[in-house]
């Protein structure tokens, strides 16, 4: 499905790294996080093992702990909703755009007045929500490397007191109305697994502003050690989410060709759109007004609902051509059905886009025969499937 882009330097510099005495959050580390701050304009950047840990540690930032209510996204890979469940918060799930898949603004700040009157059960899930808390936080996410429409999600926080949390991991070099992602809210959290933008192999990064939260974010991910505590005192109970050098070493040579990195995947996203616009039964991906920097961290195209996906995958499957169900929303997956008591239906434009998504293979590093490979074995399976 995807293949990381890597050349000589990044080779070199993790070398490099082998050949010193020091692995573990070091000055690879220190570069790293100066290489992604300075890229973004940021006051905050700290360098975690991963994505999940990034966003787990602005989620404890923000205060949230037992029983507090989080809006956020169905539609997500579930380690969004995750990072809520580690604290016991409860996630308050609010149905998406269907062109985006990104966060609705207007049922956000529907969703926010109700919970606060009579109406508020009819956002909360049917149970796990009987000894809820107050409303703290906004947890947005960037989908498929578009920002959420954050403008109002800014507005809407600030009238009622809550933190807004970006969830970025899919998103680095995307722009939203000019300003780059990662730069809204209170903290957001990149990731850089293989198949993202910029890779650490694992890895992840958080963005803030907040002094505050950057040193408590600095010493929870190193089991807690703050900068005016001395070797084995912990002010904090913390957490083992320390990036190693190697890894940093990897994501700062990575950072200095980011603008590379992000051309050719653009190049390869532009290859889909002029093989595949005029393909009948699919839609392409839709870039908002608003968006005026993509990411392509994937390539989602929704089927027409009649077309038999899964069909059509084993068809793309006998040409040696993968592609997955893209995302499968948060509130079907059997832990929460378990927990919360979702049920189909309860989130339609999440679970309709869940239905007919469908990732093609995609990287930086894919060539034009490869596109043409896809598109022609997609032309194909939907003659057969349809």
């Amino acid at each position: 499905m995807s293949a990381p882009d890597l050349g000589e330097s990044e080779r070199q510099a993790v070398a490099a790294v082998l050949r010193t005495p020091r692995l573990s959050m070091g000055p690879q580390v220190e570069a790293f996080e100066a290489a992604i701050s300075q890229y973004l304009g940021a006051g905050h950047a700290i360098a975690v093992s991963s994505g999940t840990a990034a966003l787990h540690l602005c989620v404890r930032a923000a205060g949230i702990q037992d029983g507090d209510l989080v809006i956020t996204t169905p539609f997500s890979f579930v380690a969004s909703a995750n990072v809520l469940l580690y604290e016991r918060a409860i996630p308050v799930f609010v149905d998406v755009d269907p062109r985006t898949g990104n966060l609705d603004p207007a049922r956000v700040a529907e969703a926010i007045t109700d919970l606060s009157g009579p109406s508020a059960a009819q956002w909360l899930p049917r149970r796990g929500a009987e000894r809820r808390g107050e409303l703290r936080a906004v947890l947005a996410v960037d989908v498929y490397g578009q920002p959420a429409d954050y403008d109002p999600l800014l507005v809407t926080a600030e009238q009622h007191g809550l933190s807004l949390i970006e969830d970025a991991s899919e998103a680095l070099g995307a722009h939203y109305r000019g300003r780059p992602a990662g730069r809204f809210g209170e903290a957001a959290a990149f990731a850089f697994y293989p198949n993202k933008q910029l890779t650490t192999g694992e890895g992840g990064m958080v963005i803030t502003e907040r002094e505050d939260w950057a040193e408590r974010i600095r010493a929870l991910r190193n089991q807690g050690r703050s900068s005016r505590d001395s070797w084995l005192q912990h002010t904090y109970p913390g957490y083992n989410y320390r990036l190693d050098e190697m890894s940093a070493a990897l994501g700062w040579a990575q950072a200095e060709r980011l603008d590379e990195l992000l051309k050719n995947r653009d190049r390869v996203a532009g290859w889909y759109q002029a093989e595949l616009d005029a393909l009948p039964g699919i839609e392409l991906p839709w870039i908002a007004a608003d968006t005026t920097r993509m990411s392509w961290f994937v390539y989602v195209i929704r089927l027409r609902p009649e077309l038999d996906r899964s069909r059509l995958m084993a068809e793309l499957e006998t040409k040696g051509i993968p592609s997955r169900a893209y995302f499968e929303p948060i509130h079907w997956q059997p832990y929460m059905v378990e927990r919360f008591g979702f049920q189909p239906g309860d989130f339609p434009v999440a679970e309709d886009l869940g239905r007919r998504s469908l990732a093609l293979p995609f990287s930086g590093v894919m060539s034009l025969e490869q596109v043409e490979y896809v598109a022609e074995g997609l032309r194909e399976a939907i003659l057969r499937v349809g």
